[in-house]
């Protein structure tokens, strides 16, 4: 099975619990370092995530997944917080966090550039209206390859 295919399972296995726990599932990730391979569940809640939160929804995934067994190899499960620079991976997170900084990777260049970092404006007509330093720009979101907050400090 696909890498892919596996997060989709899991992302549709573990949502509900997520969700009825009070938390947002931000992001999953299956990859493989060195001879491990690693489960990683992103979540957030209004007023962040505690180590507390990561450990109660560690158990209740691990106790899902168990019961399900929708990986064949062994893996490490991890959940935690998905940190200040978390993933964009929605269009509705683009317009939660407007206002913030953030870093837009696109498929095709806009403005010359494949990698565009500005301040999130707003969410219009499926667009991302991107701040750079003055001028606004606005990305098609589904030319965005990737994104994330940029940490301000």
């Amino acid at each position: 099975m696909s890498k892919k295919r596996t997060v989709e399972i899991v992302e549709e296995l573990i949502k509900p619990c997520v969700l009825e726990s009070g938390m947002e599932l931000v992001d999953v990730e299956f990859v493989k370092e060195g001879t491990d391979w690693f489960l990683r569940v992103f979540i957030d809640q209004p007023g962040g995530i505690g180590v507390e939160d990561c450990g109660y929804l560690s158990r209740k995934i691990d106790r899902l997944l168990d019961e399900r067994d929708p990986i064949p190899q062994s893996y490490h499960l991890e959940v935690s917080s998905p940190g200040l620079e978390r993933p964009l991976k929605k269009l509705a997170d683009f317009g939660r966090f407007a206002g913030h900084m953030a870093v837009v990777a696109t498929f095709a260049p806009q403005e010359g550039k494949r990698k565009i970092s500005g301040r999130i404006v707003a969410v219009r007509d499926g667009n991302i209206i991107l701040d750079l330093e003055g001028k606004e720009i606005t990305i098609d979101y589904n030319q965005v390859a990737s994104a994330r907050l940029k940490a301000e400090f």
